[in-house]
């Protein structure tokens, strides 16, 4: 199977910075794109960023100019640097992977969520 472990959530004061790191681990044969999603309360999922295994990114409009998402292949890793905060960017956010795996005909992964606040 394949794990993903988030780390680098916290509590931010408005227009400050937090990095968001994901590290996958476990049967993995290729990891394919990479993305963070995020939930905040009584709202739906939502793509944040995402970068295929050759670089290529895409973010949500809402975080366009102030989010860098990047991956180092070598760790199995993906990064979120997130710069100018707001409280709207309040959320759990999570990583998900898309993964050929050993052992396994899911290729879909999911991180438990790492909490971001942004509040003063």
């Amino acid at each position: 199977q394949v794990q993903l472990v988030e780390s680098g959530g916290g509590l931010v004061q408005p227009g400050g910075s937090l990095r968001l790191s994901c590290a996958a681990s476990g049967s993995i044969a290729v990891i394919n794109a990479m993305a963070f999603y995020r939930q905040a309360p009584g709202k739906q999922r939502e793509l944040v960023a995402a970068i295929t295994s050759s670089g290529s990114t895409n973010y949500a409009d809402s975080v366009k100019g102030r989010f860098t998402i990047s991956r180092d292949n070598a760790k199995n890793t993906v990064y979120l640097q997130m710069n100018s905060l707001k409280p709207e960017d309040t959320a759990v956010y999570h990583c998900n992977a898309d993964v050929e795996a050993w052992g396994t005909d899911d290729n879909d992964f999911w991180g438990q969520g790492t909490q971001v606040t942004v509040s003063s």
